[in-house]
């Protein structure tokens, strides 16, 4: 079958994740009137393969022989028998199905898209934890954190995976405000009832995003209680989401708010440097992007927030490197991210390594010579990652660049400018000397 002979030819091209989780649960219905028809479990899923892989999908067809198809058509629906309906359950004869009551999905929004690191360990294990079933981390979850670190792309993995390992398990999945709006429309049908028994007897995992706007709403907050309630004490998986910690939802009913709290409490975090760079770095991979010579490490330490202006920095480099048809450098990043971002402006006078080098030298009383010698004395080496850190600051010099400036190599920059950064961030001390230090330079004063 020429579905079979490209799905090899895919899985030889891209690499095995993107593969199981993208063209795997494809299924081809059929063939005709030069149409290849194939199916995707949802249309959201359809819609990313589509952007994605169809242009590879139409060369491996021509490359397999398949010269009659002139077109792929990706679309839901038609028969599905992939991974999911082999271990879906069997329905006993009369039994009412029980449709899952899902919010919209991101296809992307999957565990192996989603990058790990100190400021959000603990959040991501105890959510693939409730998605496989493990008690670990308790039945009930409670994450919050600012918005675009990624609360959503958690929940949405847990729905991703529950559907993908245990397709059986009746899930509800929706925001505070989608329940409220439920609970509304039972309340003017009568049909009250019908709602509470959707929750309490026939949902086994319950994900609701935003708690936190649930604030004054009294009747909301009184029915999902007696919800939460019947889960919990059945043993039911519960997660919530929301942007504030709970020492800080206010408006809310006090024994509501204790039950809502009674299993882990996690937090996301701003992300740290080092997994600031991996998110860019995954984040440019999926867009075809190379991120060559330190560009990682330059934006992770410019775009410090969250991770959706992190998004949007790389559409805007994508877009300027397809017009251009090159890949990305520093000096094209630092002009994008300067636009974007917010970046201070260039000071009026044009600094240069050796410009840096002489103002660092003149305030600690050090020689060039110095700087660039293979001295570790501390009066030595914190004055030079100092200056490599301003140098890459102030200058569109690569990281090679510098390094060979102070007689370095490229991970021993790297190395000076992530030391400067965590320090700044943890000791005040080192921060004020630095920003004086940037101040000088900006006004274009010298050293004593």
């Amino acid at each position: 079958m020429l579905w079979n002979v490209v799905q090899t030819a895919l899985a030889a091209t891209i690499p095995a994740s993107e593969y199981e989780l993208w063209i795997k649960p494809l299924v081809c219905l059929g063939e005709a009137e030069g149409i290849l028809l194939l199916s995707g479990p949802d249309r959201y899923f359809c819609a990313w393969v589509e952007q994605r892989y169809l242009d590879l999908i139409r060369q491996k067809i021509q490359e397999a022989g398949g010269k009659g198809v002139a077109r792929v058509q990706v679309q839901t629906g038609g028969e599905f028998p992939g991974p999911v309906a082999q271990n879906r359950q069997l329905r006993l004869p009369g039994a009412v199905p029980y449709a899952n009551r899902l919010r919209s999905l991101h296809p992307a929004f999957t565990f192996d898209q989603f990058t790990v690191g100190e400021s959000n360990r603990l959040a991501q294990s105890a959510c693939k934890a409730m998605a496989l079933n493990d008690n670990s981390f308790g039945r009930c979850l409670f994450l919050n954190s600012e918005t675009g670190l990624g609360k959503t792309h958690l929940t949405q993995a847990v729905v991703h995976q529950v559907l993908r390992s245990a397709p059986a398990t009746r899930l509800c999945y929706l925001t505070a405000q989608q329940f409220t709006a439920e609970m509304v429309q039972g309340l003017r049908n009568r049909q009250m009832d019908q709602f509470a028994e959707r929750y309490r007897e026939s949902c086994e995992m319950l994900l609701l995003e935003d708690v936190h706007t649930l604030s004054g709403k009294t009747k909301t907050q009184e029915e999902l209680n007696i919800v939460l309630d019947s889960l919990l004490k059945s043993g039911r998986r519960v997660i919530f989401t929301s942007a504030l910690p709970p020492d800080k939802l206010e408006g809310l009913d006090t024994d509501f708010k204790s039950r809502m709290t009674s299993g882990l409490l996690a937090s996301i975090r701003m992300p740290d440097f080092e997994t600031r760079v991996r998110i860019i770095r995954s984040k440019m991979a999926a867009q075809g992007l190379i991120a060559h010579d330190g560009l990682a490490e330059y934006m992770a330490e410019v775009l410090t927030t969250d991770v959706r202006r992190m998004e949007s920095a790389i559409v805007n480099i994508k877009a300027r490197t397809r017009l251009l048809q090159v890949q990305p450098d520093l000096a094209m990043v630092r002009e994008i991210l300067g636009n974007f971002a917010g970046l201070p402006d260039e000071p009026a006078q044009s600094l240069t390594l050796e410009a840096i080098c002489r103002h660092i030298c003149a305030r600690f009383r050090v020689r060039p010579e110095d700087l660039r010698s293979t001295s570790r004395k501390r009066e030595v080496v914190f004055p030079r990652q100092v200056a490599i850190y301003l140098s890459r600051k102030f200058t569109a010099h690569s990281l090679i660049e510098i390094g060979e400036h102070y007689r370095r190599d490229h991970s021993t920059v790297l190395h000076a400018i992530r030391t400067i950064t965590q320090k700044m961030s943890q000791d005040t001390a080192v921060r004020e000397q630095v920003e004086l230090l940037i101040h000088d330079l900006q006004q274009g004063r010298p050293g004593p």
